[in-house]
């Protein structure tokens, strides 16, 4: 049901309202006051029924999900602290101050699942048209632009044959217990024992002992889905509550070294093994992403005009055209020139963005030669996501939530550039101010 405006209280000639509580010069308050609040009530009111329980407001939903990526806070710490941070709930639009939460930390996780990667890609257009309001950034920015691809890595144990089979074992156990199955036996005890000697030795000279454990962990958890398939075979409840986990069991046992299309996580099947060539981390898990930036540095900073998830580990120069796709689908701007590096060599893009390759000779245009040099740039802005974003340990589930989250780590950089335009201007104009109210006020 489409949320309802809360009822006036009999306490409200008691209450101090928000306006009167904090600093309506605060860089939250005036980005409060720019957005564009009603364009997301047109967007996403289609997905409230019109029967049951009152929905929970648009505003406060959105504004929850900015501040959470522009903070780069979990949905447990945006929540508390929302609740003690005056300026939070002005931005999520209350008019008083509230000492408890309208809301379950679990209505983030629905909310964000039910809208869809592609409608929250209305919050990082709407970053970008801030932007350009505030002349942080201007329009003609979104025409070059840089385009590069790193790894969104998934919140995952680093996947160790060891992990992968003594987890197997445990969520077999698990799924028994819940179901009062009886095994025959459960190899907890021992399967844990293996993997303990197995961190001891596989690194040492113990090496082929451990191995031999490893043998041994994969022998259990077969014998452990073998039993469970022998005593559930024919109810078909039981077959459908383990359906699962057996067959992920099932490619644990099955995988090798060389096998493709791996599993490295029990409870994140998409996770990806990808290798950029970086000497401090071999191999990464997750998933490409793909990111945009524009070439100049604006007044306000380098800010990030399109992002998405790219499954399937595909190759660079194939996503180069759905990257700019993008860019010009939420800036409404036409792409002139796209700056990449040379894993974009046979990208084959068909639009009418002009594409150059980082380390390309006969280039003759000094001002071309300028803005492939400043290619590079685009690396710290993917550090900045990675350590002060969430892009670097994605916590939401499943493909869906690697979209999610990438558009939403895409909205928080701009939004904390934006926080640091406007206090810049403030102190602008301060330092403007000062000087010359002290003239006026100094004696004739």
């Amino acid at each position: 049901m489409p949320p309802k405006k809360p009822a006036p209280r009999s306490d409200e000639l008691f209450r101090s309202q928000l306006d009167n509580m904090i600093d309506m010069e605060h860089a939250l308050v005036k980005l409060a006051r720019l957005i564009d609040w009603p364009r997301f009530d047109e967007a996403y009111g289609r997905f409230y029924h019109e029967k049951g329980r009152p929905g929970l407001s648009t505003r406060l939903m959105a504004g929850l999900h900015l501040l959470k990526h522009m903070e780069g806070l979990s949905d447990e710490a945006v929540c508390a602290r929302w609740v003690e941070n005056p300026y939070y709930q002005y931005f999520c639009g209350e008019q008083y101050f509230r000492h408890k939460l309208p809301l379950d930390r679990s209505s983030m996780t629905r909310w964000r699942g039910r809208i869809g990667a592609d409608k929250l890609e209305l919050l990082l257009a709407e970053t970008l048209r801030l932007a350009m309001e505030t002349r942080a950034m201007p329009p003609q920015a979104c025409e070059r632009v840089t385009v590069d691809t790193t790894v969104q890595t998934k919140a995952v144990a680093h996947p160790t044959d060891s992990h992968l089979l003594m987890r197997g074992i445990e969520w077999l156990n698990r799924l028994a217990k819940k179901h009062g199955l009886k095994l025959r036996q459960s190899f907890l005890r021992v399967g844990r024992q293996a993997r303990r000697d197995v961190s001891r030795l596989i690194h040492g000279r113990g090496h082929k002992q451990a191995m031999r454990w490893v043998r041994k962990l994969r022998t259990w958890l077969g014998r452990l889905d073998r039993d469970i398939g022998r005593k559930i075979a024919g109810n078909e409840e039981l077959e459908a509550a383990f359906t699962v986990a057996r067959e992920r069991v099932a490619k644990i046992l099955t995988q090798k070294a060389d096998s493709t299309d791996k599993l490295y996580a029990l409870h994140a099947p998409e996770v990806e093994c990808i290798a950029k060539g970086k000497a401090r981390t071999r191999y990464e898990f997750g998933v490409k992403t793909s990111i945009a930036v524009t070439n100049a540095r604006t007044a306000g900073g380098q800010f990030i005009v399109g992002m998405q998830a790219l499954p399937g580990n595909p190759y660079d120069g194939h996503t180069l055209s759905g990257q700019i796709e993008q860019v010009e689908r939420l800036t409404g701007i036409a792409v002139e020139r796209a700056y990449v590096d040379r894993g974009y060599k046979g990208h084959k893009h068909g639009g009418q963005a002009k594409v150059y390759i980082a380390h390309t000779r006969g280039i003759a245009s000094p001002t071309i030669k300028r803005e492939l040099k400043r290619r590079n740039a685009i690396e710290p802005i993917i550090g900045h996501t990675k350590s002060d974003g969430l892009l670097e340990r994605n916590h939401l589930a499943g493909a869906t939530g690697d979209a999610i989250n990438a558009i939403l780590v895409a909205a928080g950089h701009n939004l904390r550039l934006l926080v640091a335009w406007l206090n810049a201007l403030l102190r602008a104009l301060l330092t403007a101010w000062l000087p010359a109210a002290s003239r006026e006020m100094a004696p004739a």
